[in-house]
């Protein structure tokens, strides 16, 4: 009831404190945030991927005979693979993870109540790469109780968990666990994703998403410490973190983002690992994508609920960078809404002069600014990104709009995610959805 009250009382915030901020002062310092505030973080993601570059990647081999880290001991490495209609695509998906060169491996796929022929593609699978060990749950129970169960059956401490249309690159598995050997707090890292649908606009600007956006978020966030979330399709964790936080919890629409706040509140650390490599499907309708962006923002929100009452005490001090930029973008989303519902209020009503928004769309400079930050950043994550992807400058016409994209699909998610969230009365178990897994792939 306590959280349900805060929650209440932050949707009242996050909803005020725009239209307060026109009534305190004026239309233009709203405008100013609105238009400033993707700038800003811009100017950061971009300053955090070069600092990222310079002391972490820049020194790295590059080269396709690079062998793989050596893993001291060489401990046994369980691969998850929950799966759910996924017959079309798991064939691929074990025959990469098979064919890691690190060999002491096991695989175990959870066939989590799929509709399709799933069981059967499994079976067949089963007889033909030993190392796999396949899971059939009677009926549809979510990835995170298909996750804990796989992480139940596993033999090894160290588990790396990848959907079921992903590809490994061949070192893969070696990267993930090569942090959790070295660094005993470290309770997770979190790979690269790599799109490979691009037989649509939809597809292609989301190429340069992953790369100039999401790559140096990551890399960004892992500067100051903390990470938002591991990479739902592509990560490896310590068997002990898991334990301590409760694994999986089944009633989070977003898993990946849930457990990631789990294990930093309890003083994990969260690598990335930009050479952990992973080649994914990605949504290639706009609805498709709407639906999964939605999703995001709406298990972000849920996990900001979960914790609200207890981010608040010191020994969470770290986390606080991360709540913070959370509640900026929500009430910039907000913010933006509002100017926009003023501006055109103004049209026909007559409206005191400090809630007048005379424009929304930013000004010349701003914009002319605005789309030269969107470039130096398509650059700098091509300086970065060109190692682990060939040709991706082939994608620049496209990727230098997604960041427009970007803010626009937040702006509206976060509109419709935030209050559905903040006035939910309870959360049932998260099930599968078959996703958008696009049209045409590499």
């Amino acid at each position: 009831m306590i959280d349900r009250i805060l929650a209440l009382l932050m949707l009242c915030l996050v909803l005020g404190l725009p239209l307060g901020a026109v009534a305190l002062f004026t239309g233009s310092v709203v405008l100013n945030f609105v238009f400033f505030w993707p700038l800003f973080m811009s100017a950061l993601w971009i300053t955090g991927g070069i600092y990222f570059w310079l002391h972490r990647e820049r020194h790295w081999p590059w080269g396709e005979e690079v062998p793989a880290p050596v893993l001291d001991g060489n401990p046994l490495i369980s691969i998850l693979i929950p799966c759910f209609n996924e017959g079309l695509n798991v064939r691929e998906t074990i025959a990469a993870a098979a064919a890691q060169r690190y060999e002491n491996i096991e695989i175990i796929a959870i066939n989590d109540g799929s509709s399709d022929n799933t069981a059967e593609v499994l079976d067949e699978l089963a007889d033909e790469y030993p190392m796999l060990r396949v899971i059939h749950l009677a009926e549809n129970q979510g990835k995170a109780v298909a996750l804990n169960t796989g992480a139940a059956a596993a033999r090894s401490d160290f588990l790396v968990c990848i959907d079921g249309d992903a590809l490994l690159e061949r070192d893969t598995a070696a990267y993930l666990v090569a942090p959790l050997l070295q660094r005993p707090r470290v309770g997770a890292v979190t790979g690269n994703p790599r799109i490979r649908t691009r037989s649509t606009l939809i597809g292609r600007v989301q190429v340069g998403e992953f790369s100039s956006i999401i790559g140096l978020i990551k890399r960004t966030q892992r500067v100051y410490g903390q990470i938002f979330t591991v990479s739902g399709v592509i990560t490896a964790f310590r068997r002990r973190a898991l334990a301590e936080v409760g694994y999986w919890s089944p009633d989070m629409v977003t898993e990946d983002i849930d457990i990631s706040w789990k294990l930093q509140l309890s003083h994990w650390a969260i690598f990335f690992e930009p050479r952990a490599l992973c080649w994914i499907l990605m949504p290639e309708t706009l609805k498709g994508l709407w639906k999964q962006r939605l999703r995001w923002a709406q298990g972000g929100a849920e996990v900001f609920l979960v914790n609200i009452r207890r981010l608040w005490a010191w020994e969470f001090r770290r986390m606080w960078v991360l709540f913070a930029e959370f509640c900026l973008s929500t009430i910039w989303a907000f913010s933006y809404a509002i100017s926009i519902l003023l501006f055109f209020l103004s049209l026909v009503v007559t409206l005191p002069e400090n809630l007048l928004i005379h424009r929304i769309l930013p000004p010349e400079f701003t914009g002319l600014l605005l789309g030269a930050v969107c470039l130096l950043q398509f650059f700098v994550s091509l300086l970065i990104d060109r190692r682990y992807e060939k040709g991706i400058a082939k994608s620049l016409f496209w990727v230098i709009w997604f960041p427009v994209v970007y803010w626009m699909l937040s702006l509206f998610t976060t509109l419709v995610a935030f209050p559905k969230v903040m006035l939910r009365r309870h959360r049932a178990r998260a099930r599968w959805v078959s996703p958008d897994r696009g049209i045409g792939r590499m």
